[in-house]
């Protein structure tokens, strides 16, 4: 028998079982940072939904987040939809929204 063709036997059934078990790790630490994301969240923080909404955090539940997105206007969503903070650079200043 050829050694050579027992390792190549190996390899094709080793290199799925690898890269799946990668795919499992990032999508399980991915999962650690938005909990922990999600867990940080802090009345004041100025946020994006994951639609693109921008808005501010004005109150804070275990299950729902209400955010301002407008003088006047609060919106209540579930926090699981809050996908990060704003980045600074994309806050508008005063001057230009007038």
């Amino acid at each position: 028998m050829n050694s050579g063709a027992g390792l190549g036997n190996l390899l094709v059934l080793a290199l799925p079982l690898l890269l799946l078990a990668f795919l499992m790790f990032s999508q399980r630490r991915r999962g650690r940072e938005i909990q922990a994301f999600q867990d940080a969240l802090a009345v004041g923080d100025k946020v994006v939904m994951t639609s693109g909404l921008y808005g501010t955090v004005i109150a804070l539940d275990p299950v729902t987040a209400t955010l301002e997105v407008a003088p006047g206007v609060q919106v209540r969503v579930d926090r699981r939809a809050v996908g990060m903070k704003q980045p600074e650079a994309t806050t508008p200043n005063a001057e230009e929204t007038e």
